[in-house]
């Protein structure tokens, strides 16, 4: 039988259950919003395009729209342009409080390979299994990248931010009060790491 058949809005619910991450992801990988969109909607008009639905479309659609953020990147001219947006790396909420602007900014300063661990791991909610699978390292790797991220994070939060920390249990308990898309509440990521 036909997958498609048995289930013809997969690329639908894929979307609608990833699409914010996606998104963010693509900032972590150094994109800028536009961009983003840009690659999320051609690895959505590449999914519309295929026969059928893959084996695995979750693990599938991340590694289809790393692949062409990663291509989309190589461009000189668009990482020119990429510079000069460097410094808006979320779109803010307009009640944005000075805590989760500390978050956000310490974040964009990660070095690339610990924010994207940080982003899959959070906001695209994979485990390190799935993120190794993704990034062709091994679970070990991934997750000593997450835990160095998750430190350097901490670091750069010391004092108040350290504080919330430490009563929560989380050193990322301000990073996952960020929205992925401003005006989207819904792209809000769950408190536990």
């Amino acid at each position: 039988m036909d997958q498609q058949a048995v289930n013809p809005d997969w690329r639908e619910r894929l979307y609608d259950e990833r699409a914010a991450g996606l998104l963010l992801y693509g900032r972590a990988l150094g994109l800028s919003c536009a961009e983003a969109e840009d690659v999320l909607h051609e690895t959505f008009q590449a999914l519309l395009r295929l026969p059928e639905m893959p084996a695995a479309p979750e693990h599938y659609l991340v590694r289809s729209f790393r692949n062409r953020a990663l291509n989309h990147r190589r461009s000189l001219w668009r990482r020119l342009a990429r510079e000069v947006e460097a410094c808006r790396w979320f779109e803010p909420p307009e009640d944005e409080t000075p805590r989760e602007r500390a978050a956000i900014n310490a974040l964009a300063t990660l070095p690339e390979d610990q924010r994207e661990a940080i982003v899959l791991k959070i906001w695209n909610e994979m485990t390190f299994e799935q993120i190794a699978e993704v990034l062709g390292l091994s679970p070990n790797t991934v997750a000593g990248r997450y835990r160095y991220g998750l430190q350097k994070l901490r670091a750069c939060l010391e004092g108040e931010c350290h504080e919330e920390s430490e009563r929560t249990g989380s050193p990322i308990a301000i990073v996952d009060t960020a929205s992925a898309i401003a005006g989207n509440p819904g792209a809000a990521v769950p408190r536990s790491a």
